[in-house]
């Protein structure tokens, strides 16, 4: 089996363009992990543009953004992506233990291959 672990944040310091995101997208669908453990922030509260409101939608809308990037990004792979959150990351609670991310959006077809979890959690793979 091959695992594969991400830790956010997936923008660079001085952009919101997530291109370290699409870089590991691009990764995954190239080695096809069995499972992805991806780690938060996804939505970084310390990035300069999140502190000084300088997004162009929601907090809501850039996470949701970002969730369909990798899922949909990775489908062709067949990866399990497993998504944890981060005490950084803003969209979320900011309280320990953390809950799972709520994702209503997620299409049935990738239900099966998606995890949310919470912060701390134990995960058994295989």
């Amino acid at each position: 089996r091959m695992v594969l672990l991400a830790c956010g944040p997936y923008t660079t310091s001085d952009s919101m363009a997530y291109d370290p995101l699409a870089d590991l997208v691009e990764v995954i669908a190239r080695d096809r992990p069995d499972v992805c453990v991806l780690f938060g922030p996804f939505l970084d509260a310390k990035h300069e543009q999140v502190e000084n409101g300088q997004l162009l939608g929601s907090f809501a809308e850039v996470f949701k953004l970002c969730l369909k990037t990798i899922i949909e990004g990775t489908r062709s792979a067949g990866s399990q992506l497993v998504f944890v959150p981060s005490l950084r990351d803003v969209h979320h609670d900011y309280v320990y233990p953390q809950p799972p991310f709520l994702y209503p959006e997620l299409l049935k077809d990738d239900k099966p291959r998606v995890h949310f979890v919470s912060d701390p959690c134990t995960l058994d793979v295989d």
